[in-house]
């Protein structure tokens, strides 16, 4: 069997112009088998294939051939057709057949029966057809039937019924059954494929042997969505979706179309539509920056950003990769839109300047930042120069050049701060706040917006866990108890300009992410709905260890988003405005001037024990990590 396997994939894996001389060769040797079978149906006796049956042979082979290629009868994947092989060979073999029957019947071949002209046509559209489907559900379906997952569509609507009809030519999936919650169409049958209640899974799991459930679903609500998960991940299933509602309407439903389950799912909310107006106010028909543009949120803020066209939209970017990734993709999305991609550092003040003023720049949106805990932690002045004073620089530019509006962003890092990522997102408010009051005459508007974690962007624990998985484990946690909120990175983009948009006086708005999460829980189900299992002490045979390796330096069991209490509602449901404290701009320009001398020198300890004294609520439980000041003294392992 393995051997017979092994041939069959050999073949398979010819190059196409080989497999059409295969064909070929085939058609001309049915040619001649036809030939002699219309003689047998003939004279009722075998002929040998020489004298009037030779000159038959030589005709149906001479025009059979030709008229096949241009037929394209040799350029169809026979294994990937249906029913329209049979119209394919019908039209091929009806355009061979009145030709041949012209010649042998009508023209009068000497010694050759004139009832050949109409036998051998006929019983070559019977051969090629018999040909081709052997090579269809004997040959292919013989081999492939092994690997085959068994699978589940949840959904027997219109996208179900579509993707049922993609996969069934799948070298990956056999579709063995609907599930629906619509009662009335229980034991019912859509193409031939029984539709069941869901309630009895169990029993079908069991039954019918099920490796994966598909999901068909596109227009249900995220709850409706969660709770089907939720039953789905009590069994050993691996679970994969379907795109938006839109491509299922668009005809776009394909095998290529199923992916992975959206890991959005984690999040048992419903995204808010946005407000048009909101979205519009600052950017139509605007010049609008981006800093930081290549990044997660960068990137996801040009993406929104272009769909509600700008006037001029301009990139910049310290990272040149990141910059071209993100500028090609955007040129392919609009093509008419000018798009300015400029490497550039933020904490370049003259560079900032001539960018603002050449492009008379209407709307900032700040996102360049160092973002990565770990990483902050271990290089201290890198950081502060960055997320500080690149803030505090293109904030006292946006000053200078009349620009209108202006939205930093920030993090949920940066209440009470217990590293120096959070304590610099903090002072970098703070800084915004204090540039406002000092210089309110200038008429700009300015806005911080705070949110947490956003799903599967590069700072996210989610693509690192979904490579553990793939990798077959462990999953490396901090700590158990540790949690975080979540937000999908387009609701993330999209709230964080209709923040901006409400801005009057510098206000601090706060993104609703809904209840915190606790990881260990997330990765649970990350697990379960991949089809595998946690490995633990009850469940010693599991498939992935979930490992605690103990929380990082300055890094918190807990965020939060709001330093005082009462935050006040806003136009918006999921924006709320809170009051946050600041410092005078004269009293933070002095700790300013010196924070920026001791990060220029990479003094690391002065450095950090200066940011505690500026941020009241920064409280590090760490001794300093930072490896040039580690390797300075010696300590380095």
């Amino acid at each position: 069997m393995q051997i017979k396997q092994s041939i069959i994939k050999s073949i398979l894996d010819l190059p196409r112009s080989i497999k059409q001389i295969i064909a070929i060769f085939c058609d001309l040797n049915l040619c001649v088998i036809c030939v002699v079978l219309a003689y047998y149906l003939r004279l009722e006796e075998f002929v040998s294939i020489k004298g009037s049956a030779g000159i038959a042979v030589v005709i149906s082979v001479c025009m059979a051939l030709p008229i096949f290629w241009f037929t394209r009868l040799y350029r169809s994947v026979f294994r990937y057709s249906g029913l329209n092989i049979v119209l394919l060979v019908s039209v091929s073999v009806f355009v061979y057949g009145l030709a041949y029957f012209s010649i042998i019947t009508l023209y009068k071949i000497d010694e050759v029966p004139r009832s050949i002209g109409v036998l051998q046509p006929m019983l070559l559209f019977f051969m090629i057809i018999l040909s081709r489907l052997f090579v269809k559900y004997i040959f292919i379906i013989d081999f492939k039937k092994k690997s085959l997952k068994k699978t589940l569509i949840y959904g027997a609507g219109n996208a179900g019924r579509q993707l049922a009809t993609s996969l069934y030519n799948s070298y990956e999936f056999k579709v063995v059954g609907f599930l629906d919650d619509d009662e009335k169409l229980w034991n019912q049958f859509l193409d031939g494929i029984k539709i069941y209640n869901p309630n009895n899974l169990e029993k079908i799991i069991q039954f019918k042997d099920i490796d994966l459930v598909l999901l068909a679903l596109p227009s249900v609500t995220r709850f409706r969505r969660n709770q089907i998960l939720e039953k789905i991940s009590k069994y050993k299933l691996k679970v994969q979706t379907l795109p938006s509602v839109m491509d299922i309407v668009d005809g776009k439903v394909t095998l290529t179309d199923i992916k992975e389950l959206d890991i959005n799912d984690v999040l048992n909310r419903e995204p808010v539509p946005p407000k048009q107006e909101l979205l519009n106010k600052n950017i139509k028909d605007q010049v609008v920056l981006v800093t930081g543009a290549g990044g997660s949120i960068g990137s996801e803020l040009c993406r929104q950003i272009i769909k509600i066209k700008p006037k001029v939209l301009v990139l910049c970017e310290l990272n040149e990769f990141a910059l071209y990734k993100i500028y090609e993709e955007l040129k392919i999305i609009n093509q008419k839109l000018k798009i300015i991609p400029l490497l550039v550092n933020v904490q370049n003040e003259n560079k900032i300047n001539k960018i603002l003023k050449i492009f008379k720049v209407k709307t900032i949106y700040h996102s360049a930042a160092y973002k990565h805990v770990p990483l902050v932690e271990t290089n201290i002045c890198e950081g502060v120069m960055n997320n500080v004073f690149g803030t505090y620089s293109i904030a006292s530019c946006a000053m200078e050049q009349c620009v209108e509006n202006f939205v930093l962003i920030s993090s949920d890092k940066a209440v009470r701060p217990t590293n120096i990522m959070g304590a610099t997102k903090r002072l970098s408010e703070l800084c915004l706040q204090a540039l406002y009051n000092h210089y309110h005459e200038k008429n700009i508007n300015m806005s911080i917006v705070r949110f947490g974690n956003v799903l599967d962007s590069s700072g996210s624990v989610i693509p690192k866990f979904k490579k553990q998985i793939k990798e077959g484990g462990p999953i490396t946690l901090t700590h158990p108890e540790v949690t975080r909120y979540f937000m999908t990175i387009t609701e993330a983009a999209q709230l964080v300009i209709q923040a901006g948009a409400m801005s009057k006086n510098c206000d601090v708005f706060i993104l609703d992410m809904g209840n915190s999460i606790k990881i260990i829980d997330m990765i649970n189900r990350i697990i379960n709905l991949s089809g595998l299992s946690v490995k633990n002490e009850k469940q010693p045979d599991g498939d992935i260890e979930i490992k605690i390796i103990g929380l990082r330096p300055g890094e918190k069991l807990y965020e939060e988003l709001l330093l005082g209490v009462n935050p006040q509602p806003t136009a918006h449901e999921k924006i709320q405005k809170a009051k946050d404290p600041y410092l005078p701009f004269g009293e933070l320009k002095k700790d300013l001037d010196v924070l920026k001398l001791l990060s220029a020198n990479d003094n690391a300890i002065e450095t950090k024990q200066l940011l505690e004294k500026m941020i009241d609520l920064y409280q590090s439980e760490y001794e300093i990590v930072d490896y040039m000041h580690l390797e300075e003294l010696g300590l380095q392992k």
